[in-house]
């Protein structure tokens, strides 16, 4: 999408999207990544979720990418701390115990910047991008944190139904984009009631993937 089109749904606070809560499908299926306490979990364009809330007090060291200011703002406020502010080239580094978000175009994210990962959480990345760009956000994400395992959620409808994003995702394409550097598993499919904007069916999967 169009950078200013996040930019103006977040001005707006038109963000749907925000759940209110840590997403039912990280709680069941997280540990499945078997992931060691103080692993280091990587959340592309992760906006202000609870998730990072539920990651950080299970224990985990968080560090995200979002292209909106305002949304990392909003974060730390209600996280309840004052992060550290750094420029680092094209983007801004706001830091503090336990968590590191890197603000502007997850494009400009190199490998070098991002630092080790040990797993990627991808909620709301992958089904936020139109067709042509996911191609190279898969192949990007796999080059910055070297095929770190994966728990990636997905939606499926009829694209006739409803205009995304959400996009999309069917399993088709998951295993297009990443069957080569993973092996993807589907760990839980199920409708998910009251659909998209009220357009139903709508199928949520949850995806594990680990490097061949």
């Amino acid at each position: 999408m169009d950078p200013d089109f996040w930019h103006r749904k977040w001005e707006a606070n038109e963000i749907a999207f925000h759940e209110g809560a840590a997403n039912p499908l990280l709680v069941r299926h997280f540990a499945s990544l078997g992931l060691a306490p103080g692993a280091r979990v990587f959340v592309p364009l992760c906006g202000k979720s609870h998730d990072l809330h539920w990651l950080l007090a299970h224990g985990f060291e968080v560090v995200g990418a979002e292209l909106s200011r305002l949304a990392i703002e909003q974060l730390f406020a209600e996280l309840g701390v004052a992060p550290e502010i750094t420029e680092i080239g094209p983007l801004e580094r706001f830091a503090a115990e336990g968590i590191t978000v890197f603000v502007g175009d997850i494009f400009d994210l190199t490998h070098e910047t991002l630092g080790p990962v040990d797993a990627v959480y991808d909620r709301a990345a992958l089904v936020a991008l139109p067709e042509p760009t996911r191609a190279r956000y898969a192949a990007h994400l796999v080059h910055l944190t070297h095929g770190a395992r994966q728990l990636l959620i997905t939606f499926d409808y009829d694209p006739s139904l409803t205009v995304g994003p959400p996009f999309s995702v069917g399993e088709h394409e998951v295993r297009r984009l990443y069957g080569a550097p993973y092996h993807p598993t589907l760990l839980e499919r199920h409708p998910l009631k009251g659909g998209i904007r009220g357009k139903e069916p709508v199928a949520e999967g949850v995806w594990k993937l680990e490097r061949r």
